[in-house]
Parts: structure tokens; C-alpha cells; sequence
């Protein structure tokens, strides 16, 4: 699925801010799906945690009348962040069993994620790896702030808090996520020189080549849920994740193919059997150098690559 184009801060006019007469409820709701849907998947990680947000704020949104709703782009953000706020907690309690290590579900982007550093950071596996270490309330403020541009007047109305807690909120989340990113290459050309030779020397068997493009410190992150058969611990250096990768690349199911596309804001590597996704792959570069490398297989998350 692609990350909606339709990512737009505020202060965009809106249908909703028209007069009540004659306005389709529908129509309306289909114009903000593509934001309500990206700041979903910001806050909880998941694409199908994040349809399934949009979902039940469509369901909210048809019971109202919305003649009386002045200003829908508000209404309906305020819905789908309180809807995202409460499965994140719920979500927090299945992860603490979850088999493995735990890896944001991939997804595919449109172009112009890519074009706007921003949102591109925002949705990368890496930052939102960082978000996890937040609140659920943290998460929901930094993405409505640091990433759509809401004020801290319009976040609070949002998520039910106060101005000046809201701004202690943001303060908070802010100063952690600054202590959690690593800085990696923002360069979409490098980024996907670097994926495409690093898919080459996979689909080659060229072991050299691959550990080229690593770095010595690289690390690999797989998330296979226990469902396949994915390392459940990090894989460090650049020996062993060159071995690990070659072994990757062998156990991949005759006929499959392997393209780079565009993935959570950047080149990624989406492995398909005829129309059924196995694994998508995100390269994280410093210097020009994979430094970190996270493979998702768990079939259950792969609905955002799927074609």
C-alpha cells in the first residue's frame, strides 16, 4: 500500500470548513483518509493497525451530522490520534511476548515521501524504532507537532490535554528522540546506489561484495514473529551479518524475485513469490556504508508491500 500522498498540515482549506448545507459526509472523509492514515502509522508502527484506525474513524464519522462540524480536518484527527493513542497501548502489551525482536511493519511510499526529508525521517524503519521507547500520549504528540506542523494549541485539543502540558509532552519527546536517533544518510541517489549493489551481490551469491558495502559495525535486525525462520537476536559485525545475509539469499523459494522500491520514505528491497510478499529489507547507510540492516518476514506484516 502507498503511504497517501495526502499528507497536509494545518491551516490546508478544507471541505469541512464550508457551510453545513449539502455536504457529503463521504466525500469528505475521502479527502483526509490519506492524513489520517499517515499519522496513524507514525504513531503505531503498523499499516494494519493503522487501517484498521481509519476504519473505525469512518464508522464515527458517518454517525455525525456533519453540518455540524465546522472544521473537519480537525474533527477527524482528533478521532483517528485518540483511536491510535488507546491500540498503542494495547499494543504495547503484546509485544512484550512477541518472538523476536520487534521491527515497525514496512510499507510502500509514494515519491514525494522520499522528496520531503521530513516526512521521509518520520516514516523510516530506524525513527520509528526510536518512537517506540516513547508513551503512547509522547508518540501521539511528536508526530502531530514535529512531523505535520499542528501547534501545541490544536495537538492539545487532539489528544484531550492541556496547552502547557502538552508543550511539557512535546519537551519530553523531543529530547528523547534526539537521544535515540542515529544519523544516518539522507541522500536518496547514494541510498539507492548502495541497495542496489548491496541486492546484486544477494542475488549473485558474492560474498566480497556484499561485506563491501557494510560497514564494520553493521548490525541486522529480523522480525519473522516466530513464523519463519528469522534470527531472534541481533546479528553485529560485519562478518557475520555478510553470512547471515548469503544464507538469506539461498533459502529464498525458487521463482521468487527481488526489486528495490521505494519503502517507508526510501529504497528498500521487496522479495515477492509470484503475488505473495516473503520479505522486505531496509538499509539504514552512514558514510556511504550499510550500518544497519532490518529484514521483516513475518507474513502477517507484509500487507504494505504487497503489490
Amino acid at each position: 500500500m502507498d503511504e497517501p500522498d495526502a499528507v497536509r498540515g494545518p491551516g490546508t482549506p478544507e471541505a469541512g470548513d464550508r457551510a453545513g448545507a449539502g455536504r457529503d459526509a463521504e466525500r469528505e472523509f475521502a479527502e483526509h483518509r490519506g492524513l489520517l492514515h499517515a499519522v496513524a502509522y507514525r504513531v503505531l508502527g503498523s499499516v494494519t493497525e493503522a487501517e484498521d484506525v481509519v476504519q473505525d474513524a469512518w464508522l464515527r464519522w458517518s454517525r455525525v451530522d456533519v453540518a455540524t462540524v465546522a472544521d473537519t480536518e480537525g474533527y477527524l484527527v482528533r478521532v483517528a490520534t485518540r483511536l491510535a493513542i488507546d491500540r498503542l497501548r494495547s499494543a504495547r502489551v503484546r509485544r512484550e511476548s512477541y518472538v523476536g525482536p520487534w521491527l515497525p511493519e514496512p510499507m510502500i511510499t509514494s515519491p514525494d515521501v522520499a522528496e520531503n526529508a521530513v516526512l521521509a525521517e518520520s516514516v523510516s524503519t530506524a525513527m520509528l524504532l526510536v518512537l517506540e521507547a516513547l508513551s503512547p500520549m509522547e508518540r501521539a504528540v511528536f508526530v502531530l507537532s514535529e512531523v505535520f506542523g499542528y501547534s501545541h494549541a490544536e495537538t492539545a485539543r487532539f489528544v484531550g490535554r492541556g496547552d502547557v502540558a502538552v508543550r511539557q509532552i512535546a519537551h519530553r519527546a523531543r529530547k528523547a528522540v534526539e537521544a535515540g536517533r542515529r544519523r544516518y544518510d539522507a541522500d536518496q541517489a547514494t541510498r539507492r546506489r548502495v541497495t542496489e549493489r548491496f541486492l546484486a551481490a544477494c542475488d549473485g551469491g558474492d560474498l566480497n561484495a556484499l561485506m563491501e558495502v557494510l560497514a564494520p559495525d553493521v548490525t541486522m535486525t529480523s522480525d519473522g514473529g516466530g513464523l519463519t525462520g528469522a534470527p531472534r537476536k541481533v546479528i553485529r559485525t560485519r562478518e557475520h551479518v555478510a553470512r547471515a545475509v548469503a544464507v538469506l539469499s539461498r533459502r529464498r523459494p525458487y521463482g521468487s524475485h527481488s526489486r528495490v522500491l521505494q519503502v517507508n520514505g526510501g529504497p528498500g528491497i521487496v522479495v515477492h513469490a509470484g503475488r505473495t510478499p516473503l520479505l522486505a529489507i531496509t538499509l539504514h547507510l552512514r558514510d556511504g556504508m550499510v550500518a544497519a540492516v532490518h529484514v521483516v518476514s513475518n507474513p502477517e506484516k507484509l500487507t504494505g508491500v504487497a503489490p
